[in-house]
């Protein structure tokens, strides 16, 4: 069993455990704002949870919300507690879109750095979900667009258990970044189960992943 699969099991272990003893805890005591999962028809915006990553996601991601109508707000954009860059990068960006679209930005602690080793991985996923399932659980959005930051992991595990016990309906959607050539990200692979759709820019990838859907390049 080598290090990155022991990872994935470990982190995907943990976030599933905790985050569904929180949706089933709410799930008992009976929630006021639960939608009727058996509708999938909208009257109404859609909020949106956007994560960003540092650097290229951000941009990327960027381009992606670009192409979205004005319906999907409020936009609730997720960023790393120590990313200032993509912080400016978000406001630079809605200074363009409509005015009347609401959004906002939170921080969460991350969930992994670069080169971080999964026992200490582990760890930093433990703190981070400590913000993220009260974040998930406030904003209980409609749509979660992601494209490979390892901030979007509690992120993505915790609105999938709003879904699987009938709490909120929300859809998830991850876009996989165009640098992933041959193989998926490791944040792909934790998230792999829990999306409606995970998107992938090449080509092999799809034949590699059963699953993932090609659509072409987006950015």
């Amino acid at each position: 069993m080598d290090d990155d699969f022991l990872l994935v099991f470990v982190i995907v272990a943990v976030c599933v455990a905790l985050a569904a003893i929180v949706a089933i805890v709410i799930l008992l005591l009976g929630s006021s704002h639960a939608s009727d999962i058996r509708s999938s028809k909208r009257e109404k915006p859609a909020t949106c949870l956007i994560i960003a990553g540092s650097g290229g996601h951000t941009t990327e991601i960027l381009r992606l919300m670009a192409g979205l109508s004005h319906l999907y707000k409020p936009r609730h954009f997720v960023i790393a507690n120590t990313d200032k860059m993509s912080e400016e990068k978000i406001h630079t960006f809605q200074q363009t879109q409509d005015a009347s679209i609401e959004y906002h930005i939170h921080k969460v602690p991350r969930s992994r750095e670069v080169s971080q080793s999964w026992i200490t991985s582990l760890l930093s996923t433990l703190y981070a979900l400590t913000h993220s399932i009260p974040l998930v659980l406030k904003l209980k959005p409609d749509l979660v667009l992601c494209n490979g930051p390892g901030t979007c992991v509690p992120l993505v595990i915790t609105a999938a258990f709003l879904r699987m016990l009938h709490i909120h309906l929300v859809k998830i959607i991850y876009v996989e970044s165009i640098c992933r050539v041959q193989t998926l990200s490791l944040s792909a692979k934790l998230v792999y189960f829990f999306c409606d759709h995970l998107l992938v820019q090449w080509p092999q990838l799809q034949k590699r992943y059963p699953g993932t859907e090609y659509i072409g390049r987006l950015v």
